[in-house]
């Protein structure tokens, strides 16, 4: 596995049993009774996908005709039929991350995070979906090709299964795997210190590699010394298996108890069929404790990998139900031991699929994939910002200010020059400073150079310096990346005399978070000072520089930066944009951005703007890819009133 650096980022019924379920959209695996069918298409006409659609989602809601059995149905049929349910499911574990360990921007899964569906109440049911699968011809793990699991993952909850040790917690799974299982896997996370028995354990069976379904048996996982316990549902379907070019007819879709009768249910979508089976209801709390959702394409169990060659893109769907129309939030973390070597690239807009509330996003290999996250705001060239929510402005102080912070343990500031005497009126960021938890780094230019806790400190291109706090710092060339195990990241890229500077926050919306990159999760139409006041259209220039900046000020005492600065405090005359360059240097420096590619107006005129005050080429660079903004915010030296 190699290491990448990121590049630039632009966010309570207790029932008695558990079931699994698996849906199709092409072969028929089973011959259905001809009775109580949806009328089909004309013939030789194959269905659509809102036919499709249409009746998935009316099966589902139709009552399977008793508990503990497993039930098949195809299209069009309107009722379930039994069949046999596999004898066990696979004994291999499926086990859940490990604590602490290097987190890759090249992986999806284990400690390197996921994109996961929050919400505020409780999910009573979740499904994982492909909105598309592009580029895919090949998938293959250390067992072979095609050798992959779907798995749609339970948060770790709080349980009456646990004992009484303070960090136990359980966590399920709904699992498919590509050769034709479906199942659910329990485990009981942290179930008490090294020594401890798991509950009902079987005697001379467990090997600490292998799960069952007659009790728990005991696993170690990296990073603690407590034990973990695992067992398997009874019951395990049977639907066919899928090569993985064909996971766009695949859907996964877990419940708590009470959704569809007295089980858990789980179902994946293979073929046009779905398939149920039965499982044991291990946690008859998952509905009113479960609030996390992760699905994904994974590794076949045991810690494993998915390999996609290069140039796959997937757009996943995470769909929950949990009592409210309002879209999930984003928790960028993921809760398995497997992971898939593809990039999360792009948190997507939940576009109606099948009426539920979800979280969509693009993961992909293909060349130029670089990490996103659940929020992202940026502060580039001189000086440029992009606040949480989509607020774009300029702001040419100089001094140190508050980028972000959200409580003691998440502060980032930047040390802003002034271009005088030369470019009077802009500003760059010279200097970069992020507090985590109780780890401090700085990142400076004109010397470079890292400090890390007021240590000057070396990290080497591709090798990741894992501090014991859980801090990871990278560096790829000129790009320094920090982050923490809950995936909030502040990238810093070092150019000749600036620095681009992006920060990425693991969980969204977050509303706490302020500074001048502030105010996530609002919309996007207006900035807040200090004191939490709403600058109000049309703002005044005065109001943008003193009573904002000054109050986005850092406080000498409250500086994460250890060395000293002979930057003085101040502030522009007045406001400067590229229609205030002379023609020759707005001619010139448009010629640099459109042949770099930059095409959004909003970008452009930046674009214009750096490369004639910074005079290098690569400014441009930052605006290429750049996401419009949702509003660009100027100042005003007066308001006009209107005339009577």
């Amino acid at each position: 596995m190699t290491s990448k650096a990121w590049k630039h980022f632009a966010f309570t019924t207790s029932l008695a049993a558990l079931s699994v379920v698996f849906i199709g959209v092409g072969k028929a695996a089973a011959q259905e009774p001809e009775e109580k069918k949806i009328p089909l298409p004309q013939a030789g006409v194959r269905p659509t996908a809102v036919e499709m659609e249409t009746w998935r989602q009316t099966i589902l809601r139709t009552a399977r005709p008793r508990s503990g059995g497993c039930f098949v149905a195809t299209f069009p049929a309107t009722e379930w039929r039994e069949v046999n349910c596999k004898a066990t499911p696979p004994t291999k574990p499926f086990p859940p991350r490990g604590h602490g360990g290097v987190r890759f921007p090249n992986t999806v899964g284990g400690s390197s995070g996921d994109f996961s569906a929050q919400v505020t109440g409780h999910i009573t049911q979740g499904e994982g979906s492909f909105d598309s699968v592009t580029g895919v011809t090949s998938e293959s793990s250390s067992s072979g090709a095609n050798s992959y699991s779907l798995q749609l993952n339970t948060d770790f909850f709080t349980t009456s299964t646990c004992s009484t040790y303070a960090p136990c917690r359980g966590w399920e799974q709904f699992v498919y795997e590509g050769g034709g299982n479906g199942f659910i896997q329990y485990w009981l996370i942290q179930y008490g210190p090294q020594g401890t028995k798991c509950p009902t354990p079987i005697s001379g069976s467990c090997d600490g590699a292998h799960v069952f379904t007659d009790g728990w048996c005991p696993f170690t996982i990296s990073g603690t010394t407590d034990v973990y316990c695992a067992r398997n549902a009874v019951n395990s379907a049977s639907p066919p298996g899928e090569a993985a070019t064909s996971l766009g007819i695949l859907k996964l879709t877990g419940s708590a108890a009470g959704v569809n009768g007295n089980a858990d249910d789980e179902i994946a979508i293979t073929a046009g069929s779905v398939f149920t089976a039965p499982g044991n209801n291990y946690f008859p709390d998952l509905g009113s404790q479960w609030q996390i959702a992760e699905f994904n394409v994974f590794g076949d169990g045991g810690g494993d990998e998915a390999n996609f060659n290069t140039g796959s893109t997937l757009v996943v769907r995470t769909s929950v139900s949990s009592g409210t129309a309002a879209g999930p939030g984003c928790d960028q973390q993921s809760f398995t031991g497997e992971t898939n070597n593809l990039t999360l690239v792009t948190l997507l807009p939940p576009v109606a699929h099948t009426g539920t509330p979800s979280l969509v996003f693009k993961e992909s290999n293909a060349a130029g994939s670089t990490q996103t996250t659940c929020a992202g705001a940026v502060s580039v060239g001189d000086t440029h910002m992009t606040t949480f929510d989509g607020v774009h402005y300029d702001f040419q102080a100089s001094g140190d200010f508050v980028l972000a912070q959200d409580g003691p343990d998440f502060i980032v500031q930047a040390r802003q020059a002034s271009g005088a005497p030369t470019w009077p009126n802009a500003a760059v960021n010279k200097a970069v400073a992020v507090q985590l938890g109780k780890t401090r780094v700085a990142v400076y230019i004109q010397p470079t150079r890292l400090v890390v806790d007021g240590a000057n400190t070396e990290v080497t291109d591709g090798r990741p310096l894992l501090l014991p706090t859980g801090v990871q710092i990278t560096k790829s060339g000129n790009v320094y990346n920090i982050s923490n195990e809950n995936n909030d990241r502040v990238q810093a890229t070092l150019n000749a005399t600036w620095i681009d500077v992006a920060v990425g926050l693991g969980v969204s919306p977050r509303p706490k978070v302020q500074g001048l990159l502030g105010n996530p999760g609002g919309n996007g139409q207006a900035l807040l000072t200090a004191a939490g006041v709403t600058l109000k259209e049309p703002v005044l220039f005065q109001d943008l520089y003193h009573t904002y900046a000054d109050g986005w000020r850092v406080p000498a005492n409250e500086s994460l930066f250890t060395v000293a600065t002979e930057i003085r405090p101040g502030i522009p005359a007045k406001p400067f944009y590229a229609e205030n360059l002379t023609a020759q240097q707005a001619a010139a420096a448009r010629q640099i951005c459109t042949a770099a590619g930059v095409k959004d107006p909003g970008a452009l005129n930046d674009c214009v703007l750096d490369n004639a005050v910074l005079n290098d080429k690569v400014a441009a660079k930052v605006f290429v890819h750049a996401a419009p903004a949702i509003h660009i915010l100027k100042p005003v030296l007066q308001i006009e009133t209107e005339k009577k």
